[in-house]
């Protein structure tokens, strides 16, 4: 059983890291200017490390 457990936290850290990954790139290539490019910068930056923080999470509760 444990081994489910550990193939199930893989498994959220490895969607966790892509979409934290994808968001830091999304919000490099926003073309919006102004304040409203910068509230969508800020959101998926929050996001991205967001998504990060749990992949990290993930990996210390797998060790």
């Amino acid at each position: 059983m444990a081994d489910w457990i550990n193939a199930i936290m893989f498994g959220v850290a490895l969607i966790a890291f892509t979409l934290g990954l994808s968001s830091i790139v999304m919000g490099l290539m926003t073309a919006k200017a102004g304040a409203e490019g910068m509230q969508e910068k800020i959101e998926y930056g929050f996001f991205g490390v967001t998504g990060l923080v749990v992949c990290s999470l993930m990996a210390y509760a797998l060790a």
